[in-house]
């Protein structure tokens, strides 16, 4: 007989195992064998829960993008002005969580992902339309062009993110400075 209230708690488990494992490797090459035992489970068990490991790699980054979305309110919060909102977008985008080794295979694996699965391009999608509209929403008071803008400075933290986390001599703080420089020469004393 199960265990009731199992189920939240071993999924969580695969979900964090998951995330482990794409970070012990660096890529999407786990078997759900390997997340399984990592999770302490059953192979058995993690196909019941999830189906296979595209779906469970689906539910480790939509908790990633949970937890990415937890940071960018926490900046938001704690902005005051539309100036301040763009770059605690930036700021949240270039924090310590979303360096961590997993972490950065996780979003180096959904950026691969995403040209062949559908699930996978919609995340992605996700995470890039919530950016562009907060940041269309932070730029709307200060830019005459806050579409394109907020397109720019979106563009412009995917890329920095990328070298930052796939160089060893670029680092998250020169990365958020640089796009911090980029968002004062594109509103040059409009702010």
């Amino acid at each position: 007989m199960p265990k009731v209230g199992m189920e939240p708690l071993r999924r969580s488990a695969l979900v964090d195992a998951t995330i482990a494992e794409i970070g012990a490797r660096g890529s999407l090459d786990v078997t759900v064998s390997q997340i399984a035992k990592r999770a302490g489970m059953s192979t058995a068990l993690a196909h019941h829960y999830f189906g296979g490991k595209d779906q469970i790699f689906l539910a480790a980054m939509q908790q990633i993008l949970r937890d990415f979305g937890a940071e960018v309110r926490r900046a938001l919060h704690a902005a005051d002005g539309p100036k301040n909102r763009a770059l605690a977008l930036i700021d949240a985008s270039f924090a310590p969580s979303c360096f961590a080794p997993a972490t950065i295979s996780a979003w180096m694996t959904l950026y691969a992902q995403a040209q062949t699965s559908p699930h996978t391009r919609r995340l992605l999608r996700i995470y890039q339309g919530r950016l562009q509209s907060n940041l269309i929403h932070a730029l709307r008071p200060l830019s005459p062009q806050p579409e394109a803008h907020a397109e720019m400075i979106g563009a412009l933290i995917d890329g920095l993110y990328l070298r930052a986390a796939l160089s060893r001599s670029k680092s998250a703080d020169g990365a958020r400075a640089s796009a911090h420089a980029a968002l004062e020469t594109l509103l040059e004393g409009k702010a």
